[in-house]
C-alpha cells in the first residue's frame, strides 16, 4: 500500500510527542538532520541514512542518493549556501523521499542515480508528484497544523511580523510558514514573491481564492500595482504590520498590504489581506493532522 506524505509524518510526529512532549516547540524545532539519521536506522537498520552533508549543487537545493553496495546505504546532500531555515526544509523533503519513494530506486531506471531536486521541486512540490508528496511530508513534519493552529488560530489575521514568529518556532523560512499558514486559514489571504516588480509566484488562501482574488503568473507577467510596497521599494516598520491600499490599486476592494525583503535571496514577499469571508459557506477542513490521527527568508528580521 502507498504510503500518505501527511500520514507517515504524522506517525513521526507522534513519536516525537511522545519522547519530548506535546509542547516540545516551546523548547525548539525539529532537529531534522538528527531524526533523518536515527528515524531511518530504526526502520531500516540494514539500509538507512548515513550522513547528511553540505554540497555545491548546481541548480540543485538537495538530493537522496543511494550507495553503490547492498544493502544500500543512503545519503542526503544540500546545497551549502542555503541558509538554516531553508536547509531544514530541505532536509525534511528528502528525508520524505526516503521514507516515500526509496524503492524507486531499484523499480524506475529514472531514479538509479536517486533524487535531485530543483529549488521550485523543494520549495513548491514542482515536477512530478513525487516532489509533491516530499514536499508535503516536510511540511507536516516540521509545521505540525495542530500546534501550528494553536500558534496562529485559524480565524486569526496573521501579519509578516507573527509569520516570523512562526518561522523562527519552527525552524524554517518565512516564505515556508507563510505558505503553511494559508493552507488552513480562513481569511481570505494571498502571499506574493517578486522580483524588479514583476511576481514570481503567487499562492491564495482557499477562502481568498474562492472570491476570486488570485493572480496568474505560470504563462504570463504580473507586474505589481505602482503604488505597491514592493515596486516602491517601501520596507520599513510599517511594511511589517501592514498599511491599506484602496479599491483599485489590486483589487476591487481594499486591501491590507504587508511586505518585506531578503537581501540573501533577492526577491520582495509581499503579504495582501482582504476583509470579510468567501462568498460560501466553508467549514474548517478536517486536516489529519497530530491532533486528530494520531514550503530564502528566516523568521528573524
Amino acid at each position: 500500500m502507498k504510503k500518505s506524505p501527511r500520514g507517515a509524518a504524522n506517525n513521526i510526529s507522534l513519536m516525537l510527542n511522545a519522547v519530548l512532549g506535546a509542547d516540545r516547540f516551546e523548547k525548539g524545532p525539529v532537529d531534522v538532520a538528527e531524526l533523518a539519521l536515527e528515524y531511518t536506522k530504526q526502520i531500516e537498520p540494514s539500509s538507512h541514512i548515513v550522513q547528511i552533508v553540505p554540497e555545491d549543487l548546481p541548480d540543485c537545493e538537495g538530493a537522496l542518493v543511494p550507495g553503490e553496495g547492498e544493502p544500500r546505504r543512503w545519503a542526503i546532500m544540500y546545497n551549502r549556501k542555503q541558509n538554516a531555515g531553508r536547509r531544514a526544509y530541505t532536509i525534511a523533503h528528502e528525508l520524505g523521499h526516503f521514507v516515500l519513494h526509496r524503492g524507486l530506486v531499484d523499480d524506475d531506471p529514472d531514479f538509479d542515480g536517486g533524487f535531485y531536486c530543483s529549488k521550485n521541486a523543494v520549495e513548491h512540490g514542482a515536477g512530478r508528484d513525487i516532489e509533491k508528496e516530499a514536499n508535503e511530508f516536510a511540511a507536516t513534519l516540521l509545521m505540525p497544523l495542530d500546534d501550528f493552529r494553536r500558534f496562529i488560530p485559524s480565524d486569526k489575521l496573521a501579519n509578516l511580523e507573527r509569520l516570523g514568529q512562526a518561522a523562527e518556532r519552527y525552524g524554517v523560512s518565512l516564505t515556508a510558514a507563510a505558505l503553511r499558514w494559508l493552507e488552513y486559514t480562513n481569511s481570505r489571504a494571498m502571499l506574493i514573491a517578486s522580483v524588479d516588480g514583476f511576481a514570481l509566484w503567487g499562492k491564495s488562501s482557499e477562502a481568498a481564492l474562492k472570491s476570486g482574488r488570485f493572480i496568474r503568473t505560470k504563462n504570463e507577467m504580473f507586474e505589481l500595482p505602482a503604488a505597491s510596497m514592493a515596486a516602491r521599494k517601501e520596507f520599513g516598520d510599517d511594511a511589517l504590520t501592514g498599511i491599506s491600499q484602496l479599491a483599485g490599486v489590486w483589487f476591487p476592494e481594499p486591501t491590507i498590504e504587508m511586505c518585506m525583503r531578503t537581501e540573501r535571496y533577492d526577491f520582495e514577499l509581499t503579504l495582501l489581506h482582504f476583509a470579510g469571508k468567501a462568498p460560501a459557506w466553508q467549514g474548517e477542513e478536517q486536516f489529519e493532522d497530530a491532533c486528530t490521527q494520531f514550503f530564502p527568508v528566516t523568521g528573524k528580521r
